[in-house]
């Protein structure tokens, strides 16, 4: 804090003590008890300023009254660390494990994020946000994105506790879908789809996501039914208002989105050497003037390049940062050696393109050069 913080605080302390201490000494002198009073006097007056700042450095927040604190923004990853730091020391608080995950879970760490969530779920064992949090972050962190075994029953027990949770219906509808259960997964997107505004962009989606099952349950092919799931977006009517940001905070095995950015990316030959098992490609929207944070981002594998991806709201690292809320963005796409969504030193990069963010053609990458 600076200098003139201090000196304007004591300033309007003494001002305020000596609104108090005065007519307290001086009515003392008129009943004539003068020992009472000033002692109390001498009390507030040394006792009240240290009890005063002990409490504001404890709980407040002193730091953001530094000098560009605002300007400087918020180190997402050291803030992490030290709420981990925090939990591992008192751990028994469901909360702040659930608010560890979710900070992990958008910073593309589904592993840590499931890790975090299960401290939680140990010690909520019946809260359907925490089952439904951990199940999408486990399915995040295979490789195959299946939601099944134990984190499909914490879906079906999530449901059974709130059977109008939105995000545990459309998961468990995946989940139902990825198992070949297609009239299963219409049913859990059916009573999803009455829950949600008719005629949003979340509600087309759905409607969509219901054809293409009841397609595979007709013995449609996969590439029949997301032709027939297309057409029956395409045949809806245009949305006239969002939808929640609890529907609409989700990656890609949540809930649908309300726009839909493509986007194709590929190495330039001049690094493919440079590229080894295990390197993790990233995909991401940023605001072009607004928040650093990105507001969409796909995590692959960069032994898939070329890639095709398509960037959504569900992809949002925060409900209110979603693509949709920015005319233009700006897309990159990063490999990184770490595997960390924080860029560092040797991995590879593409040169940023801005777009509107309703473009309707694909936006091209090239991979060429080292951060």
């Amino acid at each position: 804090m600076s200098l003139w913080f201090y000196l304007i605080a004591a300033l309007m302390l003494a001002a305020a003590l000596m609104c108090v201490l005065l007519p307290l000494v001086r009515a003392g002198r008129r009943n004539g008890r003068t020992r009472g009073p000033f002692v109390l006097a001498l009390l507030i007056a040394f006792v009240l300023p240290p009890v005063a700042l002990g409490l504001y450095a404890w709980p407040g927040t002193p730091q953001a009254l530094q000098p560009h604190a605002q300007d400087q923004g918020v180190d997402l990853a050291q803030a992490t660390a030290e709420l981990r730091a925090k939990l591992l020391r008192s751990p028994g608080h469901p909360e702040g494990w659930l608010l560890l995950g979710q900070a992990y879970a958008g910073m593309n760490r589904p592993a840590d994020a499931r890790d975090a969530f299960a401290r939680a779920l140990k010690l909520k064992p019946d809260d359907p946000d925490i089952m439904v949090a951990y199940a999408e972050a486990d399915a995040q962190a295979k490789p195959d994105h299946l939601l099944d075994g134990d984190p499909r029953k914490l879906l079906q027990h999530a449901i059974a506790l709130n059977p109008d949770h939105q995000r545990g219906l459309w998961l468990l509808g995946i989940s139902d879908y990825q198992l070949g259960n297609y009239d299963d997964a219409a049913a859990q997107w059916r009573h999803l789809l009455t829950l949600l505004q008719p005629g949003s962009n979340l509600a087309t989606a759905v409607n969509a996501q219901i054809a293409m099952a009841q397609a595979r349950a007709q013995g449609k092919t996969q590439a029949e039914a997301e032709a027939i799931a297309q057409s029956a977006a395409q045949a809806a009517p245009t949305a006239a208002t969002d939808v929640s940001a609890e529907s609409a905070n989700a990656s890609d095995t949540s809930a649908p989105a309300a726009v839909a950015l493509k986007v194709r990316v590929k190495l330039d030959p001049k690094l493919a050497g440079k590229v080894v098992p295990g390197d993790t490609l990233f995909v991401y929207a940023r605001a072009i003037s607004g928040p650093p944070m990105p507001l969409a981002v796909a995590r692959l594998k960069a032994s898939s390049l070329p890639a095709s991806v398509t960037l959504t709201d569900a992809m949002a690292m925060a409900p209110q940062l979603k693509l949709s809320s920015f005319t233009r963005v700006q897309v990159s796409a990063r490999i990184s050696k770490s595997g960390d969504a924080m860029p560092h030193s040797g991995d590879l990069e593409s040169q940023p393109i801005q777009v509107a963010s309703d473009a309707k053609q694909a936006v091209s990458l090239t991979i060429d050069h080292m951060h």
